[in-house]
């Protein structure tokens, strides 16, 4: 007889108050929290046990055992989530925590992205992508829109955003203690011109890394502005990160597709979905194989957002060729050959590259 424990509510087709969090504030209900809570974090102290089994105690000449469950596989217990939340996290791969970025910090990340858009600052290694159907940019009329900077992790004030304590302690739930940011984004969704070129196809965001264990992998995406439907939220399908990697390419879309937008080639469109809409400052973490995308920004401003990609200093680098994320590394290869001449770069010394240490030690990566 198994023991089931399913804390979760039904799902609706937008999401606000569904993830559990923890506020900022403190509100923590220390000594107080509800009997059902307890009964969760016996549960979870049982799951977290190697060898622990439940088992009811008899009461008549029948007994029932219970077969023992298995330890919690996505997350560890550091004290910061609570029951609920890493069972959430478990079942669904993604975890929303509110207020978590402060405006202040939004802000300064929002002035260095106009500097960098007005070429007022030149950084390292990073990547400027620009929508291929936006004909007018945000800051400079005469170039088309900057969708998206990439490795910004030689950019001092947006690289604060990556080493924030109060993102890296969520982080360490799920990498442990030894954090490496791997990949860095400030995603410009642009208004759609009509040609749904804003889209972002479903992909799983493992596809484009070459390390290990993907259970050790968790990105970190934190809404810049208020983030809705209307403007092109997140969308992800829930319990998906307990499957496979599938294939990506690009989409068959009539109007193009941006750079680097692979989506995955086989999955099941009826599946349940969750528009995740967000406030300025809300976090949204996820695991590296939850299948998400995001619509087209119907709205007439620009969607913004800064995200990293955190790994365990203690994964490992793989070889991808002769599978299915070999397409990506022969395309991030040909632009390491345009940008800056190089043609005998392994794809995993690209990462090692990018890779920075913002918590413990750097074991392998």
């Amino acid at each position: 007889m198994m023991l089931l424990v399913r804390p979760f509510p039904q799902y609706n087709q937008r999401i606000g108050n569904l993830c559990p969090s923890v506020p900022e504030s403190g509100r923590l209900l220390a000594g107080k929290m509800s009997r059902a809570a307890e009964r969760l974090r016996t549960v979870i102290h049982h799951l977290d046990g190697a060898t622990a089994s439940i088992r009811a105690s008899p009461t008549s000449a029948q007994t029932l055992t219970y077969s023992p469950p298995q330890k919690l596989r996505y997350s560890f217990d550091t004290g910061i989530l609570t029951p609920e939340q890493r069972l959430f996290y478990e079942e669904n791969g993604f975890l929303l925590i509110k207020n978590l970025v402060s405006e202040t910090d939004i802000d300064r990340f929002r002035k260095e992205f106009e500097r960098i858009c007005r070429q007022e600052v030149k950084v390292p290694g990073l990547i400027v992508m620009r929508d291929v159907a936006i004909a007018k940019s945000e800051f400079v009329p005469d170039q088309r829109a900057v969708s998206k900077l990439q490795d910004f992790q030689e950019d001092p004030e947006l690289f604060r955003y990556c080493a924030l304590p109060q993102i890296l302690k969520y982080v360490e739930c799920f990498t442990g203690p030894n954090i490496m940011a791997m990949h860095t984004m400030l995603i410009n969704k642009p208004p759609d011109a009509g040609k749904k070129t804003s889209r972002h196809p479903m992909h799983q965001d493992l596809h484009y890394f070459p390390f290990r264990p993907t259970d050790h992998i968790v990105c970190a995406w934190t809404a810049m502005e208020r983030v809705t439907r209307q403007n092109g939220c997140l969308v992800v399908l829930p319990g998906t990160h307990k499957g496979t990697l599938k294939e990506h390419d690009y989409p068959d879309w009539e109007g193009g597709v941006n750079k680097m937008y692979h989506g995955v080639r086989d999955y099941n469109p009826n599946h349940p979905r969750l528009y995740v809409e967000m406030e300025k400052g809300d976090t949204v973490f996820f695991h590296p194989l939850l299948i998400h995308g995001s619509g087209m920004n119907q709205t007439q401003g620009f969607r913004k957002a800064i995200s990293c990609h955190y790994a365990s200093g203690d994964c490992y680098y793989i070889d991808v060729r002769g599978t299915t994320q070999e397409n990506i590394e022969n395309e991030v290869k040909d632009i390491a050959l345009k940008k800056y001449g190089m043609n005998e770069l392994a794809f995993k010394d690209m990462w090692a590259f990018r890779g920075r240490l913002v918590q413990g030690e750097r074991t392998s990566l």
